[in-house]
């Protein structure tokens, strides 16, 4: 299978470790051999804090992956509709199995020489 490093902002990191957001939304659906996010939280932390398996990966119109995620959206429904304005399909990543690393990790610690926009598919296990 595949890992994907995922860029989060460092508000839904804390979120996602707490456990009160076991979603996490995207523009795009990942390959369907991916099965692992390692996540990695942007400026000002610039960390890879944890990861985390795909438990279940939603795509569908916004209402009705709201419906279904919103009680662990981590986000307000404001904030939801502003992301995916102009859109009209979401995916939401559904996060099991965390596991927060005891020592964050830098980019430069997996090979890795920028973080990316959104995702990048790693081909080396974490």
């Amino acid at each position: 299978m595949c890992q994907m490093l995922l860029s989060i902002n460092p508000e839904f990191v804390e979120s996602i470790l707490q456990g009160k957001k076991i979603y996490e939304y995207r523009k795009f659906r990942c390959r369907n051999d991916v099965d692992k996010i390692i996540i990695y939280a942007t400026a000002p932390r610039k960390q890879i804090v944890g990861e985390a398996e795909i438990a279940n990966i939603l795509e569908d119109d916004l209402l009705t992956v709201w419906h279904q995620t919103k009680e662990y959206s981590g986000i307000t429904y404001n904030f939801f509709r502003k992301y995916y304005k102009g859109r009209k399909k979401a995916v939401a990543y559904q996060l099991k199995n965390l596991i927060v690393y005891d020592k964050p990790l830098t980019l430069e610690d997996i090979g890795v020489s920028c973080a990316p926009q959104s995702y990048r598919y790693l081909s080396i296990a974490v």
